[in-house]
């Protein structure tokens, strides 16, 4: 996920410096990008942690529904 977003980073640095055709960025559209960056950042480690809520929550199940057989 880290390396689709680092893409999409990527692409979003690309599309910004073709564009124009100045020699010198200014500072609204680096400000723009960090802001970009910063949000695309929040999201993928949101949904990396929900990813890994879900996971550890359906492993729970697993050992309790095992250790429930095994009782048996």
């Amino acid at each position: 996920m880290k390396k689709v977003a680092f893409m999409f980073v990527a692409a979003m640095a690309i599309s910004f410096a073709s564009c124009g055709g100045q020699a010198t960025a200014t500072a609204e559209a680096v400000d723009t990008l960090a802001e970009t960056v910063d949000s695309v950042v929040e999201e993928v480690v949101d949904t990396t942690a929900a990813v890994v809520d879900s996971v550890a929550a359906d492993a729970a199940e697993v050992v309790d529904a095992a250790a429930e057989v095994v009782a048996e």
